[in-house]
């Protein structure tokens, strides 16, 4: 993990970057979670880690290791299924209510994204395709002008953040 600057959303920028190593796999399920080595390598002190611990222990990333401390929670199939049924849903809706505006900023910024869909495909690597997914779905919520619906998904993106990395992971092929 690289030095983050202290700015005043650090707690989520120390989320962020946990996640985006559990996603990656250098912290898979069962991995002991210490804070004085996350805080370390972060260059930052023990609370906003303690506090970003905290957080995505909440979210179900983490859970109580025996004993003491924390480490990252298995990805349990049942819930994979059930959070996938819930985005069909929401989703479904953010595509309905986006169609019917069918404004200008789609057809310019969403090719755009998709073009950078297909670089992070190309380049193979597994973050830039989580990312570039989290951005046009992102975007994709905008353009449905429900303010819910991006607020409804982002309790929902850490899991799949997860899930996708993982597919991704696996998959030795993207595909676009």
């Amino acid at each position: 993990m690289k030095a983050l600057s202290v700015q005043p959303k650090l707690v989520e920028q120390v989320r962020d970057a946990i996640l985006d190593e559990i996603a990656g796999g250098v912290l898979p399920p069962g991995s002991r979670i210490i804070q004085e080595q996350i805080a370390q390598a972060l260059g930052v002190s023990r609370q906003p880690v303690q506090q970003a611990l905290l957080l995505l222990r909440n979210q179900g990333v983490l859970r109580d290791a025996p004993g003491r401390g924390l480490e990252v929670a298995p990805l349990v199939p049942d819930d994979v299924q059930h959070m996938y049924d819930l985005r069909a849903v929401v989703e479904g809706l953010a595509c309905r209510l986006a169609a019917a505006h069918c404004d200008e900023r789609a057809a310019r910024q969403g090719a755009a994204l998709i073009e950078a869909g297909r670089k992070a495909v190309a380049s193979g690597s597994v973050a830039r395709l989580v990312a570039a997914d989290m951005k046009f779905h992102d975007f994709l919520y905008s353009l449905s002008g429900n303010p819910l619906v991006a607020r409804t998904m982002a309790t929902h993106w850490t899991h799949a953040q997860r899930v996708m990395a993982e597919v991704l992971t696996r998959d030795e092929t993207p595909r676009d």
